[in-house]
């Protein structure tokens, strides 16, 4: 017992001498940090050269605006350089003032404050600030490469009403057979958020994959019942609790979306991407293909029992389908619209419509 309490002291006075700070350290980890300051400020000046070359390749400046652009950017960047190496510079000067005055341990001074014995073992235990600015600059690189990634991946999700028109007349849909506000759709997929341009801009191609649930429920007690060829609305034998026509799609969307999110720059010309910030307005369309169609019948018989009857088949639906869709929204939350451009039913001209909200989380 009294060998474990000797450890524990000798442990804690060893990381609280592990603590303090070494000349040679601060000297490493000060020209560590005038040696990164001068390789991103050259690496930003080759990347402003690199667009520069881009913009006189295309046109848009001349030879002797690329040349003066280019005079510029060094200019700039060589001030940057002395500008902030002339501060760790000045870290330098107050480190060797404070080695001077005692203040700051030396290495062997280090070596023997933070020493410890057990047995015929020596242990060192070392815990420098070097450690921890290059676990900082390790966390700094992973979050600016996440920032400056060109694509993300989100989880949509989306419902509200579902309805048909006919003849591709919105107007139709004050003549349609379906209840507005029961006749419902729900969306659920993933997508991908695909920056068009190496630097941070506005536009975007979105894409994905979604599972679609899209409901009807007929008015004035009818059902949808086939007749060769073609599916019809015929009035139901009795009066009828729950009639719904449910077909389910599997879709492949695509959008080009405009995200007004402000994207950040850092002076060493770094960029910082931000997504989903503000107002976003995505349009585009979907293809797909049906994974099924059922229609839910519940109704009480002529004897007053509850039946509940589940009926299987195409109902002559087409089996592929696809259509334009929209979408605004401020963040993560937005109204959307879908439109299908092919029939709901073969040889018809009945289409569907679905207006909702939508979901896009990261």
């Amino acid at each position: 017992m009294k060998r474990i309490l000797i450890i524990l002291v000798l442990f804690c006075t060893t990381m609280g001498y592990s603590q303090e700070r070494t000349f040679e350290s601060e000297v490493k980890r000060i020209s560590k940090k005038i040696d990164r300051i001068t390789k991103q400020q050259k690496d930003s000046l080759k990347m402003k050269v690199k667009d520069i070359n881009l913009q006189l390749e295309e046109g848009t400046v001349t030879k002797t605006e690329a040349d003066q652009l280019k005079k510029e950017a060094a200019v700039y960047h060589a001030k940057r350089i002395e500008y902030l190496v002339g501060i760790q510079e000045q870290k330098l000067r107050q480190l060797v003032q404070d080695k001077t005055d005692g203040k700051i341990f030396g290495e062997d001074k280090y070596y023997e404050e933070s020493t410890f014995s057990i047995g015929n073992r020596t242990f060192q235990l070392r815990f420098t600030d070097e450690d921890y600015y290059e676990r900082q600059e390790r966390r700094e690189r992973r979050w600016r490469r996440r920032w400056t990634r060109r694509w993300t991946t989100q989880f949509v999700f989306a419902m509200g009403i579902n309805n048909t028109i006919q003849d591709h007349k919105l107007s139709s849909l004050n003549d349609s057979p379906y209840q507005l506000w029961r006749s419902r759709f729900y969306e659920v997929g993933f997508t991908t958020k695909y920056r068009l341009a190496r630097r941070a801009s506005k536009a975007y191609l979105k894409y994905g994959i979604s599972f679609l649930w899209n409901n009807l429920r007929p008015e004035n007690n009818q059902y949808h019942v086939v007749n060769g060829t073609r599916t019809e609305l015929q009035t139901f034998a009795f009066s009828t609790i729950e009639s719904r026509l449910r077909h389910v799609q599997m879709i492949f969307p695509a959008h080009l979306e405009i995200d007004f999110s402000r994207d950040r720059e850092y002076d060493d010309g770094t960029f910082r991407d931000y997504r989903n910030r503000s107002f976003r307005l995505g349009i585009g369309g979907f293809v797909g293909f049906k994974l099924g169609t059922r229609q839910y019948l519940e109704y009480r018989n002529a004897s007053g029992t509850r039946v509940e009857e589940l009926q299987r088949g195409s109902f002559n639906t087409n089996i592929y389908n696809y259509g334009l869709s929209a979408y605004v929204a401020h963040r993560d939350i937005g109204l959307y619209v879908k439109y299908d451009l092919n029939p709901l039913f073969r040889g018809t001209e009945t289409r569907n419509i679905s207006f909702g909200v939508r979901f896009d989380l990261d």
